[in-house]
């Protein structure tokens, strides 16, 4: 006869938590931050192993733990096909010359008077096209310092510009990792979360702009931006570029506003890229097969079906521009899903022995407001972000821990969602040691010490989401 389980002591429910710090404090002490990503998924479910251990001890049994991670993974599975089509789409944009129009047409409006203010808004327009704070910080982002530093501009406030275009762009992308990360914690739709999120994204990106407008205004130059030129030229010979070329955009953007499915709509909008890629981009699309043996089109077919699963790869011998373009594919996901599930099953494993619900109701003892619950969260994620040093279990763990709770105090889990966006998403730029802030410091050449009071998008956000909190404006809330 199975016994009762006992209920489980803080020390037992910190234990795998402490574990899984130790071991991704060692990973980053021990790995390069290339090498980060895959030890990382391995302390995850070597920690949900330890947690999985102390229910036993408790008096769970392995069948009963192991059904309830089951569960819990079971709930992204969506966001796995989601997260799976985005990749494609990306590699499709990119052949069909989507992406690089809206590249070309976003560094087009660099005003050297206005470089702060303009700098942030061409990061957040190609961090919006490609869905990659990281990249737009390690292509574009190099150039504009560059030519910040030709300026003799401030090359502390010019980083800070940047990062907060890229995160912004980034943070409101439906190609952007993280937020798809962040709706499926949650269990939300993808543009349902996006949607959301402009409640606290946009004031905050209002601000660091008018901000990066008014240190800027007096410091311009009439420097011609010799970098930007070129990269403009090599995305004309390389790819057909003309506003048309955004109707796949366009048609994503619509399907969105219309809240028809994520998943169909990126299917969709994945198959009217690859229509472009053929009928406008047909040259990109036979080299991409890299092969001159097969027909023309065998090499198509080749070709579209290596950008929708290995990605785009950009060889114009433009180093900028080949770092900005070689991405996408079905492919370059795998990570991502990979952390979802083993995240998920240790938090499936942490819930079903009782060991989550003991640390939220440790951390929410004293929370007796929905601004509490959304300040609780903000520490959380920034927390997660310090110890953990990742901003994609800053995203997870959160949210993990603080569903239930915003569920119990009848408050939408959208909530949620904007939330571990608004802290862990964008306060890990901030933290010299967290994969994030040593990848931006190491790219731009600026310390994040240094950056991190300029970036003002990034620390205006989790601000107003504690205001909104407090005074109850945008929460959304849900019948008892």
């Amino acid at each position: 006869m199975n016994k009762t389980p006992q209920q489980p002591t803080l020390i037992d429910a910190l234990i795998p938590l402490i574990t899984l710090i130790a071991l991704l404090a060692t990973i980053v002490f021990v790995f390069d931050k290339e090498e980060v990503a895959g030890p990382n998924i391995i302390a995850l479910i070597m920690a949900a192993t330890v947690a999985a251990v102390i229910g036993i001890k408790n008096g769970y049994t392995w069948k009963q733990i192991e059904q309830g991670m089951i569960e819990t993974i079971s709930m992204s599975l969506q966001a796995v096909l989601i997260l799976l089509m985005v990749g494609s789409l990306i590699g499709s944009w990119i052949l069909a010359g989507t992406v690089p129009t809206m590249i070309y047409y976003g560094v087009d409006i660099i005003a050297p008077d206005y470089f702060y203010m303009t700098s942030c808004l061409v990061c957040a327009l190609v961090g919006f096209s490609i869905g990659s704070s990281w990249t737009v910080a390690g292509t574009l982002g190099i150039g504009l310092i560059g030519i910040a530093s030709a300026m003799d501009m401030s090359l502390t406030i010019s980083a800070g510009a940047i990062i907060s275009g890229a995160y912004f762009g980034d943070k409101l992308s439906p190609l952007s990792d993280t937020t798809n990360l962040a709706s499926a914690v949650t269990n939300n739709n993808l543009f349902s979360h996006i949607q959301y999120m402009l409640w606290t994204t946009t004031p905050s990106f209002i601000i660091a702009l008018g901000i990066f407008y008014a240190l800027g205004i007096n410091n311009g130059s009439q420097v011609v931006v010799s970098d930007i030129v070129i990269l403009q030229n090599t995305l004309k010979d390389s790819f057909t570029i003309n506003l048309f070329m955004l109707g796949p955009l366009v048609l994503l953007l619509f399907m969105a506003i219309k809240k028809l499915p994520a998943l169909s709509t990126l299917i969709v909008g994945t198959l009217v890229g690859c229509l472009f890629a053929i009928l406008f981009q047909w040259d990109v699309v036979i080299n991409a097969a890299n092969n001159a043996s097969l027909t023309p089109i065998a090499a198509a077919f080749k070709g579209l079906f290596s950008a929708l699963y290995l990605g785009y790869s950009s060889n114009s011998g433009n180093e900028a521009l080949d770092s900005l373009l070689s991405k996408g594919g079905m492919g370059s996901m795998l990570y991502t899903i990979g952390l979802i599930v083993n995240a998920m099953a240790f938090g499936g494993a942490m819930a079903k022995t009782g060991l989550l619900q003991r640390l939220v109701q440790a951390t929410l003892s004293r929370v007796k407001t929905a601004g509490g619950l959304i300040s609780a969260t903000v520490g959380s994620c920034i927390g997660t972000n310090i110890a953990a040093a990742d901003q994609y279990l800053s995203v997870v763990i959160p949210g993990q821990m603080f569903v239930d709770s915003y569920r119990e105090r009848n408050l939408n889990t959208l909530n949620l969602s904007r939330t571990l966006e608004d802290s862990g998403t964008l306060t890990s730029a901030l933290i010299p040691w967290n994969t994030c802030g040593a990848y931006l410091t190491a790219t731009l050449g600026v310390s994040t010490f240094a950056y991190a009071p300029y970036a003002f998008f990034n620390i205006c956000c989790p601000i107003i989401a504690i205001f909104y909190g407090y005074t109850n404006f945008k929460l959304l809330t849900v019948e008892p």
